[in-house]
């Protein structure tokens, strides 16, 4: 079982530092490997786009943490081809229905994206279609309103509701704004965003609900393609950004990735009508977690955000989880593309030889 758990130290050519998330690692191209590309395959950008190579990882990380697992299983064997696939999917087929383009340029392998790089607006994008999770738990302890939408009283656990809620949070530190706090990840209203709209880089004021209708679509869009395979799309998380297009015009367009079992909950549509939740999605593994963990507070608790961090750092999960997770990630992408999952014996060796073969891109 081979993993590709770390993916900040590929010989990728780049003047800049690598930017390394939880899972995925950016290498920004020169100026003239950018304009190199841009020009040999064609890409719908301007001649001046900045590039980059985007290798996503088979990490997992969960409740803000990276977790191993035994024998030294350092990732989910498949994860990062998986949520590649899953993306890549969704994002063809937004173009296919006339929503908006995203930031990839092309997959050249599957744990590898090329990428232009986009502004991001500095928010969370995300859309619930039933209260579970993180709102239900606010919501059992009395709150009734949710960035600025009032919910009604009597809902019951794992309900669908009425509307789909668009609930945003603050993607990174915001300050200055009266009521929302200087924190990461807070939940502000659609009349904050519309009122302070610069300060979350927006461009115009009408692009708050631009982004909204955005979102409404690409989630209706996909909850409709699941439901074919008796899958139900409970919510998830979009980011969105601004690039130009070869035309020079500057687009709202989707980034990241959308759809994957890391950015939603997906459920069993034939479990859920028989009274029964059964996932589809990281949250099974966050489960497994809260019931693994001695004192399940230390994983939920941000006040307690370093004793959290020890524990990941200090703790070796059984191997079944991650295999768990694997058989989750890997069936899904399967159901979804209609097609094998590619995954690579060697990743790391393939990795380097098609950025190397077709793009010259080593040193």
């Amino acid at each position: 079982m081979r993993v590709l758990a770390k993916n900040d130290d590929l010989p990728i050519r780049t003047d800049q530092p690598v930017h390394s998330g939880k899972v995925r690692s950016v290498y920004w191209l020169s100026t003239a490997d950018s304009e190199r590309l841009i020009s040999a395959r064609n890409y719908d950008v301007p001649e001046t786009a900045e590039l980059a190579v985007m290798i996503i990882s088979d990490r997992l990380s969960a409740f803000e943490c990276v977790w191993r697992a035994e024998d030294g299983l350092d990732g989910v064997p498949g994860k990062g081809a998986a949520l590649n696939a899953i993306s890549g999917h969704w994002f063809d087929s937004f173009k296919q229905n006339d929503l908006a383009r995203s930031h990839i340029l092309e997959t050249p392998h599957p744990l590898v994206w090329i990428v232009q790089r986009a502004k991001p607006i500095l928010i969370e994008a995300i859309a619930r279609q039933y209260i579970t999770g993180s709102m239900w738990r606010a919501y059992e302890q009395g709150e009734r309103r949710f960035c600025g939408i009032e919910l009604p009283d009597g809902l019951a656990r794992d309900q669908r509701l009425d509307q789909l809620l668009i609930t945003p949070s603050t993607k990174g530190v915001i300050k200055g704004i009266p009521g929302v706090p200087a924190v990461d990840d807070v939940n502000v209203s659609q009349e904050t965003l519309q009122a302070h709209w610069e300060v979350f880089k927006f461009n115009k004021p009408s692009d708050v609900d631009h982004y909204a209708a955005m979102l409404t679509a690409g989630f209706t869009q996909i909850s409709s393609a699941l439901l074919s395979h008796d899958q139900i799309f409970v919510d998830t998380k979009f980011e969105f950004g601004y690039a130009e297009n070869r035309d020079g015009i500057n687009e709202l367009i989707y980034m990241d990735e959308v759809g994957t079992p890391d950015s939603s909950r997906i459920w069993d549509a034939s479990a859920y009508k028989s009274g029964r939740i059964s996932e589809n999605s990281k949250e099974a593994f966050r489960q497994a977690l809260l019931n693994f963990a001695p004192d399940p507070d230390l994983l939920i608790n941000k006040d307690r955000i370093d004793e959290r961090y020890r524990f990941a750092k200090d703790t070796v999960l059984p191997e079944q989880m991650m295999l768990d997770v694997s058989k989750t990630y890997v069936d899904l992408a399967e159901m979804i593309t209609g097609v094998p999952l590619a995954i690579s014996d060697s990743p790391r060796d393939d990795i380097i030889s098609v950025l190397s073969t077709t793009f010259d891109l080593i040193y």
